[in-house]
């Protein structure tokens, strides 16, 4: 593609381009780099690096030296990613965007699961990757930088995917990595405290949130919102005064409204009504926080066209999504389950959730990564104390940071708790402790599959570490 329609502007030279990248060790022969201003270091800095290698063009910020033709722009990383949509042209024809503080990834899987049951091809973009009927592919971030994402959405298409739920991470939003994406919907979970390590504060996250509402959904665009999510109605109001066609979901919602929610052991008895039709319906789904998720995940996939009749009767085969609420072993009549939770208001919801699920007591299992907020740390301690009748401390990724230190900080919140740094040891002594009727939450890493020390990732699986352990105690 030449640099001038790739860029939607006169070039001259107007050499052909071969590949885009933001990573100066990436580029190849012909590629345009992206010397994109960072918090740790600034691209224009590898311009040089970039032209050894043999670029064609640079898109920088005005003033970068450079003795290839320059794209000049005050917002390069927007202007990359509407770059990255024109290189890489094909996306799925209805794609719908969800953001939030908790539940992005599982309304997206099961957002996906609908449209499958329903029988579109249908894929997902977030934590757990990228994922559609014909494709698969591996993912660094929640949402990835522009060029990878766009380059996905290509392949997606290709595949044959005609419907896709992503999510758009507050990080993703500020920096431009979700522009350019043709949403057809935009939806809303929650929004509690968290990535203020990197928000100047919880106002700026939010408006971080609100911009996939009030600048990237075109006024063609559906806002599904859960109105039982804190937030919710500045979010429905936000989208209401950008002229988006709104729908509610949850108890307070009008478009899928929860009348009723009673646990049992393995999951959730529900009555929804929607279309001025009421819903009997039985979740496979451990705490009652899921109830807000699958009707959001509804309500996305009829905000896509669907009726009610057909999309609500199909929640009662959801199937459970990796590290959220995961059932990980029993033992004797005790069950352990494994949880994404990794801010205050998730451990307080989890522990929540799950309570109605314990005839005994609820042993809860949290820690907190390093290299992060620092804020939410003895609030996730508090969380936990308020929630479970025992509590163990333990390392969650402590990165650079000294692990006891971190395991200091959330002990503030639940001095009463027990501190074991080895996370296999405190899970299996949470799963020694387990007596007929308790439940044990493990917290914090969910679908992850290694623990970050250092710089360096070891392998870690909280699912198959507690199945180890419930062997060992003759679970």
């Amino acid at each position: 593609m030449r640099l001038s329609a790739l860029a939607a502007a006169s070039c001259d030279p107007d050499p052909d381009i071969k590949g885009i990248t933001a990573d100066s060790r990436a580029v190849r022969e012909g590629f345009l780099f992206a010397a994109l201003p960072g918090t740790l270091a600034d691209g224009a800095a590898y311009v040089p690096q970039a032209e050894k290698a043999g670029a064609a063009a640079i898109l920088a910020r005005p003033g970068v030296q450079t003795r290839l033709p320059l794209v000049a722009d005050a917002e390069p990383r927007r202007r990359l990613a509407e770059m990255a949509a024109r290189f890489y042209p094909r996306q799925p024809r209805f794609i719908a965007g969800v953001t939030g503080t908790n539940g992005k990834t599982s309304t997206a899987v099961f957002t996906r699961a609908l449209w499958e049951m329903l029988g579109e091809n249908a894929g997902f973009i977030g934590t757990l990757g990228a994922k559609s009927t014909n494709y698969e592919r591996k993912l660094i971030h929640t949402t990835p930088d522009p060029v990878t994402l766009h380059e996905t959405l290509d392949a997606m298409a290709a595949s044959g995917a005609d419907y896709l739920c992503m999510e758009a991470s507050s990080h993703a939003l500020a920096q431009h990595r979700a522009d350019a994406v043709r949403f057809s919907a935009v939806a809303f979970t929650n929004i509690t405290q968290d990535h203020l390590d990197y928000h100047a504060d919880f106002e700026d996250y939010f408006r971080a949130k609100l911009k996939l509402f009030v600048d990237l959904a075109p006024q063609s665009a559906t806002a599904v919102v859960n109105l039982d999510g804190e937030g919710g109605e500045r979010v429905a109001n936000a989208a209401r005064d950008r002229g988006l066609r709104v729908m509610t979901t949850g108890a307070k919602g009008e478009t899928i409204r929860l009348l009723s929610i009673t646990p049992r052991p393995s999951g959730l008895d529900m009555r929804v009504k929607a279309s001025n039709e009421e819903f009997a319906l039985s979740l496979p789904l451990i705490g009652a926080f899921q109830a807000e998720n699958v009707l959001l995940a509804a309500g996305i996939v009829r905000a896509s066209g669907k009726a009610a009749k057909d999309v609500l009767p199909l929640l009662e085969k959801l199937p459970g999504v990796p590290g959220r609420m995961q059932h990980a072993a029993d033992v004797g009549g005790a069950g352990a389950y494994v949880d994404y939770a990794h801010t205050p208001d998730a451990v307080e919801t989890a522990l929540a959730a799950i309570r109605p699920h314990a005839r005994g007591r609820v042993i809860a299992i949290i820690g907190a990564g390093g290299d992060r907020d620092r804020a939410k740390r003895p609030l996730m301690g508090a969380a936990a104390s308020r929630g479970a009748d025992h509590v163990i401390v333990t390392d969650d990724n402590p990165r650079t940071e000294e692990p006891a230190a971190i395991r200091r900080e959330v002990m503030a919140g639940c001095p009463d708790a027990q501190e074991i740094g080895d996370r296999a040891a405190a899970i299996a002594t949470g799963i020694a402790m387990l007596e007929d009727g308790d439940v044990l939450l493990i917290a914090g890493k969910g679908h992850e599959t290694g623990q970050i020390v250092g710089k360096e990732t070891l392998p870690f699986d909280d699912v198959a570490v507690a199945r180890k352990a419930a062997r060992e105690a003759g679970g």
